[in-house]
Order: structure tokens, then C-alpha cells, then sequence
């Protein structure tokens, strides 16, 4: 039987980890610091394989040159945290925010409306826990997303009834918001990222708080997350593994599930699977729970032991839906309707992620125009900052207010930002209202800004 970890604190993720992740891959099997010539550099290929090591070393999107470069420039960071300090080229870039990688876990909704539905109270954490497994197939993706303004917002409608709006809170340290809401349950996530950066790898710590509410069952849900680790950030193909235990508690009643994300092994033994239990309250095992991160996730009744009850058998609860084959940026189905118009409400927010013109220039191709306008959002950003501190003033959310608690996670403390409820009642009259139209496009100008016209030269 899987043990019960002792982490009982809720923790948000899945959008706030992606936002560090570079490129993920798969790399060498064996060590090639004596090839590159770089010592502690470890590439290890989670899938196996016999390509020649210092080939396999030299692949990935960047010029060797290049990697080299970054290499030097990095070197003095190792230990640190890295998450807002460094500024990354954007070649490595998707023409996404990880405002947007907040909206990726709302892909297979459908299973808390099933959870919300269910009569069990161990098969409704079924359903919720693989909700939550769902969206580590995108964490494969292999590239880095924007990294918020100030005041930027993301806004999703158009997908299961839900209604979607992020917002980042604050910029040193990144923090973002996220509520969602349909019918059947209401999302809420305040988000942060502790980072380590080690040479050739990044060790990622889900700092935040999740919570679930599921309408007509009437419970709460609280998530702990496993930690993640990006591997061959520079050299070599990157990939990721999340190995530790995620763990969902049903606040109400005390019931939980812990599952297991495997570590990856040396030729990839043990590479996405997950493992665990839904336990009652008196914490004893109730349904076994098997399968892949990437793939799928099936369950099965148990006895107090954990062993399968016999007459019964293993029945799968999700799997991953069908992807675009060759895509440039290896997005799902899902990721490329996030990015577009089609789940904009009528009257999108001008602070809105899909507005901006490094992420629209990278979507077009011209990565030389996506790095100038990357770098003219950021120096506005700053000026904003300075400006503020001469006037002497403090940055506001308008759709999250800073509340006084303060959540206790197993990577350190979080401030708590709750939904104030003020984007129902401003979606709510623009609805509304008949003058306004069709879904803006990308015409609008990308305005999160707090002052006008301020000069940035």
C-alpha cells in the first residue's frame, strides 16, 4: 500500500511551473562532460537509445555558439533562484503567457462536472485527482511561455460553461491569480514559483495555494503538488519529471488521494507513471489509482489492504485526446483555441495576453521583432515601477484583493490572493450590453498599464 505523505498543506501549480520550463525532450544515457568540456553537466536520455553522446549533446534549437554564450552568462546564477532575475533569449519562447498555461488544466473539464455529479465521495476524488493529472501532458511541451506584465490578465469563455480570469498580482516576486467557475465547481489558485538553478538543470517548487469547490456535492478540495526539475536547459535535449507525491484532500470530510509520480530511471524505467490511492478519512485505502501523466489514469475498488477486490477490474477515467502531429510548437488541440480568438468574450480586456506583440510577432515568425517588443514591454514595465515609487504609490489587482492569510506550503510561505468577485458583475454587463459586438481581435493595443504615456527612453 502507498504511503500517506505527511505534506497536508494545499499548494497552486500547474500554470506556475510551466512558466519555467524551457525545452523538454529527451537526452543521453551517460554522462558527456568529458565531450562538451563543461564539468558536472550531465545529459541522461529518459528514453533510451544509442545515438553517439557528444551528437546527442549538440542537438536542441540553439546554435552551439549560442548555447556557449548563455552557458558564460549563467554560470555566476548556479544556486540562485532564477525565476524573474534573468532575462531569457526568445528563441526558446512559445507565443504563449503563463497566464494562458493557467487556462491549459480547464482542457478536461468535463471531469469535475462528472465529480460534481457523483454520488461516491471516493469516486468524486477520483475524478478531481485526474482533472489535476490531466494537464502534466502539456508540461512535455517544449518551449518557455511569456512571463506576465504587471496588470496583464487572461480571459476564457466558450469552453464547458466555464468563465476564466487570471491576472498577475505582482511582479517581484511573479505571482499570479486564477478563478474559474461553471455550473459545477469554482477554481481558485494563487500561484508563485521558487526556483534553483543548477548549470544544466532547474529545480522547480510549487509555492501557491490551490483550492476546488465542487458545487452541488458542497466540498472543498485542497492540492499539493509534486515538485518538478527541468533537465539539460542548455545542452542536450530538455526534459522534465515531477517525481514525489501529489496529494488532494477533500477539506470536508478528510478523505484523500496521494499519488506517486515515479522518478525517471536510468533508460527511462518508471518515466510517467503514477501510482496511489484514494484514502477515507480514517485513512484507509478505498480505490487504487494506475497509469501515465502523458496517457492515462484507471482505477480500481480496494480492500483494506489495497489490493484489487476481485469480481472487479481496472476501468480507465481519462485519457489524453488526440494532438496536432508536427506542430511547430507541439501545441494540443486545446492549447491552439487558448491562444486564439475563438474562447475571447466580447469587449477582451486591452490587458489581455493574446494582445501582446512580442507573442503575436513570435506566433507570426519574426523571433527579431518578438525579442525587440519582449524587450519594450519589460522596460515599460520598469519605468512603471519607478514611477510608482516616486509618486509613491502601490499597485492594485482589479479582479483579486490581497487577503491577510497567509498559506503554509512545503516550499515556504504564500500570500493569499482571493477573486473579489468584481469580473462576474463587469462580464455580466458587457454581455449585456448590445452595443458591443463580435469578439475584438489582435487590432486593440495591449495596455496592462497603470499610467499613461510614460516614456520609456
Amino acid at each position: 500500500m502507498a504511503p500517506i505523505s505527511d505534506q497536508t498543506q494545499g499548494t497552486g501549480f500547474f500554470a506556475s511551473i510551466a512558466s519555467t520550463l524551457s525545452t523538454f525532450s529527451s537526452a543521453m544515457s551517460k554522462s558527456v562532460t568529458s565531450l562538451i568540456g563543461y564539468e558536472g553537466l550531465e545529459v541522461i536520455n529518459p528514453d533510451g537509445g544509442t545515438d553517439d553522446a557528444e551528437v546527442e549533446a549538440h542537438k536542441g534549437r540553439w546554435k552551439q555558439e549560442d548555447r556557449d554564450s548563455y552557458w558564460r552568462i549563467m554560470q555566476k546564477y548556479i544556486g540562485s533562484d532564477i525565476t524573474s532575475m534573468v532575462t531569457l533569449p526568445v528563441l526558446i519562447f512559445e507565443p504563449m503567457t503563463m497566464l494562458q498555461k493557467m487556462a491549459e488544466l480547464m482542457e478536461y473539464s468535463y471531469l469535475l462536472d462528472l465529480a460534481d455529479e457523483c454520488e461516491d465521495p471516493h469516486m468524486r476524488l477520483v475524478y478531481a485527482a485526474s482533472w489535476f493529472v490531466s494537464v502534466y501532458f502539456a508540461l512535455e511541451r517544449t518551449w518557455k511561455p511569456f512571463n506576465p506584465i504587471l496588470g496583464e490578465t487572461y480571459e476564457m469563455v466558450n469552453h464547458g460553461g466555464i468563465t476564466f480570469i487570471a491576472e498577475q498580482v505582482s511582479h517581484h516576486p511573479p505571482m499570479s491569480a486564477a478563478h474559474a467557475e461553471n455550473e459545477h465547481f469554482v477554481y481558485d489558485i494563487t500561484s508563485k514559483l521558487k526556483t534553483k538553478f543548477l548549470g544544466n538543470s532547474v529545480d522547480i517548487y510549487p509555492v501557491g495555494r490551490t483550492r476546488l469547490s465542487l458545487k452541488r456535492a458542497g466540498v472543498v478540495l485542497d492540492l499539493v503538488p509534486p515538485p518538478s526539475k527541468a533537465n539539460n536547459i542548455i545542452f542536450g535535449r530538455t526534459w522534465v519529471d515531477s517525481p514525489g507525491d501529489m496529494i488532494l484532500t477533500n477539506l470536508t470530510t478528510g478523505d484523500k488521494v496521494v499519488l506517486y509520480f515515479k522518478p525517471c530511471g536510468w533508460f527511462g524505467a518508471g518515466r510517467y507513471e503514477v501510482d496511489g490511492y484514494v484514502y477515507n478519512a480514517q485513512e484507509e485505502p478505498e480505490i487504487l489509482m494506475t497509469g501515465k501523466w502523458n496517457e492515462f489514469m484507471s482505477y480500481q475498488p480496494c480492500d483494506s489492504e489495497g489490493e484489487p477486490l476481485p469480481s472487479t477490474e481496472l476501468k480507465e477515467v481519462w485519457r489524453v485526446a488526440d494532438a496536432p502531429k508536427n506542430d511547430k510548437f507541439q501545441y494540443t488541440y486545446f492549447a491552439h483555441k487558448i491562444n486564439s480568438f475563438d474562447t475571447a468574450p466580447k469587449a477582451l480586456l486591452p490587458s489581455d495576453s493574446r494582445l501582446r506583440s512580442d507573442r503575436l510577432a513570435l506566433e507570426n515568425g519574426d523571433l527579431s521583432k518578438a525579442g525587440l517588443e519582449k524587450s519594450r514591454l519589460e522596460e515599460r514595465q520598469r519605468v512603471e515601477k519607478r514611477t510608482r515609487e516616486m509618486k509613491g504609490d502601490q499597485f492594485k489587482p482589479k479582479w483579486f484583493d490581497l487577503t491577510e492569510e497567509v498559506a503554509s506550503t512545503p516550499w515556504g510561505d504564500l500570500e493569499v490572493y482571493n477573486y473579489n468577485g468584481r469580473y462576474t458583475q463587469h462580464r455580466a454587463a458587457v454581455d449585456d450590453d448590445d452595443s458591443n459586438g463580435e469578439t475584438e481581435t489582435n487590432s486593440k493595443e495591449f495596455n496592462p498599464w497603470q499610467y499613461d504615456d510614460l516614456q520609456t527612453s
